[in-house]
């Protein structure tokens, strides 16, 4: 069997594994998605009256929901350094590393699991969503495309940061402590408030961190707000953690 053919068969059955672990402790994931769609009903319901400067509950939704999707990845991945550093601490990556199977299969299955876990979280709240009102009337099919295309390459930068911070945690816990702030970030960024409400000093750390220029991306891709060039930082935010997190956790990974 050539290389390409056993990479390929054994990436298809890590793959398996993972979605298989997703599906027997669903739990894990669920949990994770309390966080994004507990502020979406909090900010919405409690605080969107005030929140929306007097436009209304339906525009902050509007406003909100593109930031509580990317936040919902941040969340999903969480679950994906916890799963790693179980595996590294459990003993079942040192039995693969003894098995004639290809090496970067192991990673590719949390990678792509935690991908398709991802997005798949993504369409549940984005339903959620929905349900409460929000509409995209406006962007075309391309645009959906680009936008599921965005949130597709975001999941997988923050999926290989989070597999590095859990092959690198001694434990499920410290893995779960080390990855919070891909849940902590988005607070600080552009998903609740617009940055000319922030304070000076702190305006360029909310506008320039991974989250705030995906977020207005997103907007742009399904409001028909202004993308200006928020569009090439977000990608550029994408490739550099995703080459970042690959080569961290190949070398853990040996």
């Amino acid at each position: 069997m050539s290389t390409l053919a056993l990479a390929i068969r054994d990436s298809s059955t890590m793959l398996r594994r993972n979605l298989l672990h997703a599906r027997r402790y669903p739990s894990l994931t669920l949990n994770l998605l309390l966080t994004p769609v507990m502020l979406l009903l909090l900010f919405v319901y409690v605080f969107g009256g005030t929140m929306s400067g007097g436009a209304g509950r339906s525009a902050y939704l509007a406003y909100l929901v593109p930031g509580i999707l990317l936040m919902t990845i941040g969340s999903t991945t969480v679950g994906t350094a916890v799963s790693v550093a179980t595996d590294m601490n459990e003993g079942i990556i040192a039995r693969f590393r003894t098995m004639a199977i290809h090496r970067g299969s192991v990673l590719f299955g949390h990678v792509a699991g935690s991908v398709i876990r991802a997005l798949a979280s993504v369409v549940l709240v984005g339903a959620i969503g929905a349900a409460m009102g929000f509409r995209s009337t406006d962007a075309t099919v391309l645009e959906w495309l680009a936008a599921f295309g965005l949130l597709a390459v975001f999941a997988l930068a923050f999926t290989w940061i989070a597999v590095g911070m859990g092959m690198s945690s001694p434990n499920a816990e410290a893995a779960s402590n080390s990855a919070m702030p891909l849940i902590l970030l988005p607070l600080i960024s552009s998903a609740f408030v617009p940055l000319d409400s922030m304070p000076g000093w702190f305006r360029p750390v909310a506008e320039y961190q991974p989250f705030t220029p995906a977020i207005e991306t997103l907007r742009g891709l399904l409001l028909g707000t202004e993308i200006g060039h928020n569009g090439w930082i977000a990608l550029v935010w994408c490739l550099a953690l995703t080459v970042l997190g690959h080569r961290w956790s190949r070398k853990q990974f040996g």
